[in-house]
């Protein structure tokens, strides 16, 4: 088991996040937060490929 085990990568930034999976991993609509670049984005996750549901939500800026 300590081969099937890998990090999600941020689609943002391409940098590693805090959440791990395995290769039977399936995440809905699973709010993925990247501590790097510190945006959260809405995905799928099927065997290992990620699909962007939804963008960070950009604030309005004054």
């Amino acid at each position: 088991m300590a081969g099937q085990k890998k990090w999600v990568i941020c689609p943002v930034c391409g940098r590693k996040t805090r959440t791990k999976i395995r290769k039977d991993t399936v995440l809905l609509n699973f709010p993925l937060f990247c501590p790097k670049c510190r945006k959260e984005t809405l995905i799928d996750l099927k065997q290992e490929n990620i699909i962007i549901k939804e963008p960070d939500a950009k604030t309005q800026s004054r």
